[in-house]
């Protein structure tokens, strides 16, 4: 199963806008995708509560797991999302 460790940066961390767009590139994505800090229990990344619920932070790192097709394209544009700062989005 794909994974990434990503280092957040946009300076509101996986809230408001950057979480927004994360949700939804995990929505659009036909793989299943979780998200969360390494370690911890993984919430589904399509679901803006979970994401939100969170509380992630810049500077911090967030694990995304993907699994089914398009999982590596899922992780790809995810991540880039993650390593975006916020005014650039």
């Amino acid at each position: 199963m794909p994974e990434r460790v990503v280092t957040v940066v946009p300076e509101d961390g996986i809230h408001a806008r950057p979480a927004s767009k994360f949700v939804e590139t995990a929505t659009e994505s036909d793989a299943d995708v979780q998200v969360g800090r390494p370690g911890e229990e993984l919430v589904n990344a399509a679901s803006m509560l979970s994401v939100t619920g969170l509380d992630v932070g810049p500077g911090e790192e967030v694990q995304v797991v993907a699994e089914g097709d398009g999982a590596e394209t899922a992780l790809d544009q995810l991540e880039r999302i993650l390593r975006t700062p916020e005014d650039e989005l």
